[in-house]
């Protein structure tokens, strides 16, 4: 059964043996090929968040549980990243700069990550995140620095242009996303 410090410690080991994602992915592939485990290890998802398993300067794990529906706006992380999927689909839009237009990006590819996939992210890789299912969906991110400390960009939904990453906005999204999942729950109860 997946357990929460031991996977906490084979993470840093395996980045300890090599800073790259490269080590850390195998550990999470590992770890995501039993998806009840990790569900067992980690509790059944009940709403939209972000749970940090572990932080340091130089290595963040967090546990992240996208509400149904949920969306998140293109964003950096500047470090690289490994994410797994233990419950439900995530799926990723990847953008780039517009060259004329460099603080605005334009859409360059899509990849789904459904329960089991373990995928990295390079340290320039700019993204946004959907959760196309009616159901939450789990994932562990593991990032090569300080997720919560590092300077980001975000680009507006609309506009596609760059602002500054604010955690607060991030925070409020999620709570949003909850209050809608929690409505239709209601709806669906009635």
């Amino acid at each position: 059964m997946f357990e929460v410090d031991q996977f906490v410690a084979d993470c840093r080991a395996a980045f300890a043996e090599d800073p790259t994602h490269k080590s850390v992915r195998e550990v999470l592939a590992r770890a995501v090929s039993d998806p009840v485990g990790v569900l067992k290890g980690l509790g059944e998802p009940k709403r939209a968040e972000i749970r940090t398993l572990f932080h340091s300067p130089s290595l963040t794990i967090i546990n992240v549980v996208w509400a149904p529906m949920m969306t998140v706006m293109p964003h950096n992380h500047r470090m690289w990243a490994v994410i797994g999927i233990y419950s439900g689909r995530e799926d990723n839009i990847f953008w780039r700069r517009v060259r004329e237009t460099p603080n605005k990006i334009e859409a360059v590819s899509a990849k789904a990550l459904c329960e089991g996939s373990a995928e990295p992210l390079g340290t320039d890789i700019i993204h946004s995140v959907l959760n196309p299912i009616d159901r939450l969906t789990g994932a562990i991110h593991i990032y090569g620095g300080d997720f919560f400390g590092a300077e980001r960009s975000e680009w507006d939904s609309l506009t596609l242009l760059e602002h500054h990453s604010d955690g607060e906005r991030t925070r409020r999204m999620f709570e949003e996303a909850n209050a809608r999942f929690e409505a239709s729950k209601r709806v669906l109860g009635s």
